[in-house]
């Protein structure tokens, strides 16, 4: 039996776990791969992949679909929360993480490997999502990082490459591309600046559509599940609605972060499903959700983000948000129909038998059926009652 020591890598075949493949095959280590599917991949890519991790000398690969848990677990309470890190960003990559570390944590234990090695930075904060994992799952295995441990440059692991005689477009793997159901993350070169926005060709998806169209989305119980008045499954609608949306290049952006490791940091994305989906989903709840169920899901979306982001997917309060959430999606069932054009967005609006805006209650500005105009004379005294005091008080000040 060999003593030499097993390895599992996080395999996605780009530069940085290219370069690890190699590099823990000349430490001595036998180098076993996995690719964690989070819905970025089709399965003749995932085929190249296996034959990729082969060519590189791997003993075994793995492919883990983990598609449906990451809509299940995650996914949905981001669109129960509206979830936009900083306003912007809906969490395309650094959501799927825990997922994707969780399951290479399992595949670990069953190959029963000494050690798991993974291709994240030393300056990103996909280095702490998946340590945390590890050292919470499976804390007896060795965490390998060749680029973060060896403060690799990009064009320093072209080179190793290039010099091993293993080809590949490096010119296109100046950028960092992560794809997931949830969206797709670009860095590299304008990102690592203050002031320039990525380049049209760095978006994985090109405007291949001039004209303009209206799309309905369906929900039920704050769920998608249906588009153009066909039912399907949440992951579906975000499949199809995505392929519609991203032909009109939408969900583009670069947000600028804190990251969980102290610097600021720029990241590009591509997402024009959660973009549009988050919006939709938002406008349908402001019309069915009473004004503090809107006030206290706002507050939580914030810390609920931000947990997902630094990878605190399992801390129990999360659970304890999703809980929440889940309460307040009972009547979040209607169509919302949006307006697609290249490069922009808007709702139109929504049907709803729980629309609270309903005319036989009254008309906003215009009329009302609930009150009177007495009614809101006694009101507006009472409403405003203590700042007429504090001002009685304070006259003399002022």
């Amino acid at each position: 039996m060999s003593d030499q020591k097993k390895v599992l890598l996080a395999f996605s075949g780009g530069l940085d776990t290219t370069y690890c493949s190699l590099y823990l095959k000349e430490l001595g280590y036998q180098v076993y791969t996995v690719t964690v599917n989070t819905g970025g991949f089709t399965k003749e890519e995932l085929d190249k992949l296996e034959e990729r991790s082969r060519s590189l000398g791997s003993e075994s690969h793995s492919n883990v679909d983990v598609t449906e848990e990451f809509y299940q677990k995650a996914i949905k309470y981001l669109i129960a929360g509206n979830v936009l890190k900083n306003n912007t960003y809906p969490l395309s990559v650094s959501a799927e993480r825990v997922f994707q570390a969780t399951a290479i944590a399992k595949e670990a234990i069953k190959l029963g490997v000494d050690a798991i090695a993974h291709g994240s930075t030393g300056a990103g904060n996909d280095q702490v999502r998946f340590d945390m994992i590890f050292n919470i799952l499976c804390p007896e295995k060795e965490i390998i990082t060749p680029i973060r441990d060896k403060r690799l440059s990009r064009e320093e692991e072209i080179q190793y490459l290039i010099d091993h005689g293993v080809s590949g477009n490096w010119e296109k793997s100046l950028y960092s591309v992560n794809q997931g159901l949830w969206g797709t993350s670009v860095g590299g070169k304008e990102t690592l600046t203050s002031d320039q926005f990525l380049a049209e060709a760095a978006f994985p998806s090109q405007l291949k559509k001039t004209g303009e169209e209206v799309v309905e989305i369906s929900f039920e119980g704050g769920e998608p599940v249906g588009l153009n008045g066909k039912s399907l499954t949440p992951v579906q609608c975000i499949e199809q609605l995505n392929t519609i949306a991203s032909a009109y290049a939408l969900g583009r952006d670069v947000h600028v972060g804190d990251t969980i490791i102290g610097i600021k940091g720029r990241v590009g994305f591509e997402a024009a499903a959660p973009v549009i989906l988050i919006r939709a989903h938002h406008t349908l709840e402001k019309h069915v959700l009473t004004k503090n169920q809107l006030l206290m899901k706002d507050q939580l979306s914030l810390t609920y983000g931000n947990l997902l982001h630094e990878g605190h997917y399992l801390d129990p309060v999360m659970r304890d948000i999703e809980s929440f959430y889940d309460s307040t999606q009972k009547y979040v069932t209607g169509t919302v129909k949006v307006h697609l054009a290249p490069y922009r967005f808007y709702v139109v609006g929504i049907t709803s038998e729980h629309d609270l805006m309903q005319s036989s209650f009254g008309k906003y500005g215009e009329m009302n059926n609930s009150w009177s105009g007495e009614d809101v004379k006694g009101f507006s005294k009472i409403f405003g009652n203590q700042n007429m005091i504090y001002h009685k008080v304070h006259q003399t000040d002022e």
